[in-house]
């Protein structure tokens, strides 16, 4: 496998003269993409949005290589509808983000759900999330296994707008659950820092990561999580049946705020703004981890939103165009 860069600029928010000297780049993209398609002369283009996809799209579109576009979130960006008018194909998440797509071709019985050009294909998972055991991973882990845990992180590197407040009340969480978080490389050495300030009695229940390369094993001890809600929080938090206290990062523009809405509409999650989280975050978790009953409700409404075979779909619809099957 080799890599190929292509020169790409953003447009959206930026000033005039920025704008003119990214459309340039965007161009230069094009032509080199281009050279690349006729080189290599791919049999299908897999495209998941954002703005280094979109001169690539041109290219594939130019030499007429069929387009699947990926909608991870709820809504699409500028990128993922420019590319969808020029994809054969359109895969989405769930349901709900196909009526921002036109149906121009007729339906299929084949593969994932199909609207027209769209099919709902669910978030692709990595194979080995179903191979880990909840029991196996909470004693790797240093977990008692019959208390809650409480899963806490904010990406790979981390979330200093829930790291912060959730530090705030660190003592008074310890006394409700244990809690794994994954902190982050920045914030790291101070949640250390916090960690060695507690009492001995609590500092064995809090388990700090700055970074977790076996994520499945985080998500399969857990019974609660508080984290953002990017696209990947619409396959991870089902498959797994993990109920969730999601903190849409602010500056996102309105995605992460559309995810965590459309599962705290179906009873799988609470939504909580990252400026009340001082308020409200306590509050909330300590509601919801002493009524066991709610957890359950939670993770069952969750488990039933899974879709363990998103990657299968998607890789099927990318063979199809692949072998010339564009109906």
């Amino acid at each position: 496998m080799r890599f190929l860069g292509v020169p790409v600029g953003g447009i959206h928010g930026l000033p005039p003269w920025r704008v003119a000297w990214n459309l340039t780049k965007l161009a230069l993209g094009w032509l080199v993409a281009l050279l690349a398609g006729l080189r290599e002369r791919p049999a299908a283009l897999f495209a998941t949005g954002g703005y280094a996809s979109v001169p690539v799209a041109l290219a594939a579109w130019t030499l007429r290589v069929p387009i699947l576009v990926y909608l991870p979130d709820l809504e699409p960006g500028w990128a993922v509808r420019f590319i969808a008018r020029l994809a054969t194909r359109v895969a989405v998440t769930v349901e709900e983000a196909a009526v921002h797509f036109p149906p121009l071709h007729p339906p299929r019985k084949r593969g994932g759900k199909r609207g027209g050009k769209v099919v709902v294909t669910g978030y692709p998972v990595r194979a080995k999330f179903g191979a880990v055991d909840p029991s196996e991973a909470r004693a790797s882990m240093g977990l008692a296994a019959d208390e809650p845990v409480l899963l806490v992180m904010g990406g790979s590197t981390g979330a200093q707008g829930i790291n912060r407040p959730f530090c705030r009340m660190l003592a008074q969480v310890l006394e409700l659950a244990q809690v794994v978080h994954v902190t982050g490389e920045i914030d790291w050495s101070w949640v250390q820092a916090q960690r060695e300030a507690l009492p001995e009695a609590l500092k064995v229940r809090y388990h700090i990561y700055d970074y977790v390369h076996e994520m499945e094993k985080a998500f399969a001890v857990a019974d609660l999580a508080i984290c953002r809600a990017g696209a990947s929080i619409l396959g991870e938090l089902p498959f797994f049946g993990l109920p969730a206290v999601l903190v849409p990062y602010p500056h996102a523009w309105r995605y992460q705020r559309v995810n965590a809405d459309w599962l705290a509409e179906r009873g799988a999650a609470v939504r909580l703004d990252e400026e009340r989280l001082d308020e409200e975050l306590l509050p909330t978790l300590r509601r919801l981890l002493a009524e066991r009953e709610t957890r359950a409700a939670m993770a069952e409404r969750m488990q039933v939103l899974a879709r363990p075979d998103a990657a299968v779909c998607l890789a099927r619809e990318l063979l199809a165009l692949a072998k010339g099957d564009c109906r």
